[in-house]
């Protein structure tokens, strides 16, 4: 029982990394795509504006989920980690260089370097989540299990890629309806359209990944596609779809928030869906629940631990996520601070 739950706890994380992670990896494909110099700018200045007081806090979900994968299923987090480290090492990686890029590109101070930064930011932002995809598509394609050697072959299936293509997809469609509402509330009308165009885009371009990646989980990963097409995992596949649509309605409308709870519905139906596919397994066919758990001692304190966690987390979280959207959390103006602008318009400078 205490193995359950904390397996749908660990789903739960996932799926909150997905969403609120999604969010930000999404920001970033826009900014790659965003164009040039003089055209992207207002875009990479809206996606700038957005996500800096939020785009840190967002990986506090991915920390939970390898706490709880190495504490609660240590056979689970050995196997995955051992068969499939290259494609997790150079999400890692991703991670890393995404980080650093849009913590670095606004307040350097030469042309080059924040073309550079930008770069980084950008690229990392569809490799990650790409990879991140590859991986979860190893695990359910079955090619993954208890001491199976690392191999191109477990993460380069039919599956693997069209999960990693559906992460971009999701991505790109979480940020922008997030940045359709953000254009809202920055003022900036003329990308209210430009970012809805593109929410609109990318979930017609993910709806076609999902009858594709039907396809070819059916014949790739059966385990996952009885699982998806019966109980739970129809439940809430058919409740993705229903999100999905009543997404596509809000966006033709004043997008607002709850255009963005749609959008949050379709990634996290989806995500459950998967969830609830899988079981009994972890790893389907090959790892159930109870042969990858812990010590029954060691899942009674994670559940307790998780439990104290999350009553701390949440709320700081949710009380962040109500500040950024009610404007509490933007930058103070050189007159707030007493001080002058720099020659680009965009950092106070104090003097000496």
């Amino acid at each position: 029982m205490t193995a359950d739950l904390i397996a749908v706890v660990l789903l739960l994380a996932v799926t909150a990394y997905a969403c609120a992670g999604g969010t930000d990896y999404g920001a970033g494909f826009w900014d790659l795509v965003a164009g040039g110099t003089e055209r992207g700018r207002r875009p990479r200045w809206l996606i700038d504006h957005a996500m800096a007081p939020v785009w840190e806090v967002n990986n506090v979900w991915l920390v939970f989920v390898l706490v709880i994968m190495w504490t609660g299923f240590p056979v689970l987090f050995q196997t995955v980690f051992s068969a499939m480290w290259l494609p997790l090492a150079l999400a890692a990686v991703g991670m890393v260089l995404r980080g650093a890029g849009f913590a670095l590109r606004k307040p350097s101070r030469r042309l080059a370097g924040r073309r550079l930064y930008g770069a980084a930011f950008a690229s990392a932002s569809v490799v990650t989540p790409f990879f991140l995809g590859a991986a979860v598509g190893g695990v359910a394609s079955e090619r993954v299990a208890p001491g199976t050697d690392a191999s191109a072959d477990v993460w380069t299936s039919p599956t693997s890629l069209v999960f990693g293509f559906v992460a971009v997809a999701t991505t790109a469609f979480l940020g922008a309806v997030f940045l359709t509402g953000d254009a809202r509330r920055f003022d900036a009308p003329e990308l209210v359209g430009y970012f809805r165009r593109r929410a609109l885009g990318s979930l017609a371009v993910l709806t076609v990944l999902a009858v594709v990646t039907g396809f070819v989980t059916h014949e790739d990963s059966p385990h996952v596609w009885h699982g998806l097409t019966r109980g739970l995992g129809l439940l809430f596949a058919i409740l993705a779809g229903t999100a999905a649509l009543a997404a596509v309605w809000l966006l033709l409308r004043t997008p607002g928030a709850w255009a963005r709870v749609a959008a949050v519905g379709v990634v996290a139906s989806a995500v459950v869906a998967w969830g609830m596919a899988q079981r009994p397994y972890l790893l389907p066919t090959s790892l159930t629940v109870d042969e990858a758990a812990g010590a029954p001692s060691t899942l009674t304190w994670l559940a307790v631990v998780t439990l104290v966690a999350l009553l701390v987390v949440v709320p700081a979280v949710v009380f962040l996520y109500w500040l950024d959207t009610h404007g509490e959390l933007e930058e103070l103006t050189d007159s707030e601070l007493g001080g002058g602008s720099d020659p680009d318009g965009d950092r106070t400078v104090f003097d000496s």
